[in-house]
């Protein structure tokens, strides 16, 4: 009975969505008029026909396998060497690298760090040692688009798995330790892996699925550094390409197809990591 609020926005608010987006995929519908059955039409079209489609998957795995993995282990890292400081010193410096995941402002600072002028930091830098002699169009040029994304991705990725990180430390039962001591654990590498990370895999899956939602789902800060859409779509990831079907031409339709091949790698790479983490300590 105490689940049962729960149980029942979850369900009107998530798994109904669900299960609508998945059967929309399957019909043309636009909003005004009733959907109509299209069948794998939508499908066919979104891998066979959308080349945009086709650029945003490869941005987005590239993405993803870059800032995914490596966010995941700073998360843990970061967590891990904090979490053997002194109470106030780790209460500081938890705030101070959780407070970019949270900051609303925080793109104007790469902005102007990427500033396309030679007022620019990063232009202003190279231009004053001689790299450089003229401004690099550094949020306009391909070539750099996507590297400067993921840059700032990780940056940002200090969030919600890094606090679950430093929760789930504070929490092993420190007897832990003595009794893996005695049986012959001898240096702290041991000891975070027989001891401190299989007590720790409910947030090490949990802090897993935030990571591999945050790198999948990326819109937000390419629209915002990298306009919408980016030049040659270099910046172009499934989310924003959902976005333009969904909220501008209002395809709604063939933006559910976009979301039920979305939700489906993030639901395997979900159960791939959730594989690997069964293998930790053993």
């Amino acid at each position: 009975m105490l689940m049962a609020p729960y149980f029942l926005i979850f369900t009107t608010f998530t798994v109904v969505p669900v299960v609508m987006s998945l059967l929309l995929s399957f019909t043309h519908y636009n909003m005004l008029e009733p959907p109509t059955w299209a069948g794998w039409s939508n499908y066919i079209r979104l891998l066979v026909q959308d080349d945009v489609f086709l650029i945003a998957v490869k941005n987005t795995i590239l993405f993803a396998a870059i800032t995914g993995p490596i966010s995941y282990m700073a998360c843990f890292l970061f967590a891990w060497l904090i979490n053997e400081l002194p109470p106030r010193l780790r209460a500081f410096l938890t705030l101070v690298l959780y407070a970019p995941s949270i900051s609303g402002n925080v793109l104007l600072i790469w902005q102007l760090l990427f500033s396309s002028d030679s007022y620019g930091y990063a232009n202003s830098f190279l231009m004053s040692w001689g790299f450089i002699l003229e401004p690099v169009q550094w949020l306009q040029d391909p070539r750099y688009m996507l590297g400067i994304l993921i840059i700032v991705q990780l940056w940002l990725s200090l969030g919600t798995s890094f606090l679950a990180f430093i929760a789930g430390l504070q929490n092993v039962d420190r007897t832990m330790y003595e009794a893996g001591a005695i049986d012959g654990i001898r240096n702290r590498w041991q000891e975070l892996w027989f001891i401190t990370l299989p007590a720790m895999r409910p947030q090490l899956m949990f802090g897993a699925v935030i990571q591999i939602s945050t790198a999948f789902a990326v819109a937000e800060v390419s629209v915002n550094l990298l306009g919408f859409p980016s030049v040659d779509y270099a910046g172009h990831t499934i989310v924003t390409h959902l976005m333009d079907f969904g909220t501008i031409r209002f395809e709604l339709g063939y933006a559910s197809s976009i979301a039920t091949v979305l939700f489906s790698m993030m639901l395997l790479t979900n159960l791939l990591t959730q594989k690997l983490l069964r293998k930790v300590g053993e």
